[in-house]
């Protein structure tokens, strides 16, 4: 059995927080459903890190 990235049902009740639309596990991140967005968020141990682009930058 392997480990989730993130818990199935945290990810029915976050969204992107960019455009307010679901998110969905790409590889080892989650990625915006919105085809205009695609923004695409780290997950860090277990923790999906829902920062815009340039606030992540300043982060990490």
């Amino acid at each position: 059995m392997t480990k989730e990235l993130v818990d199935k049902e945290l990810l029915k009740i976050i969204a992107c927080p960019i455009c307010r639309n679901e998110l969905k596990v790409s590889g080892n991140s989650l990625k915006c459903t919105n085809k205009k967005c695609g923004e695409t968020y780290p997950v860090k141990e277990g923790i999906p890190i829902l920062l815009p682009p340039e606030l992540r930058k300043e982060l990490m």
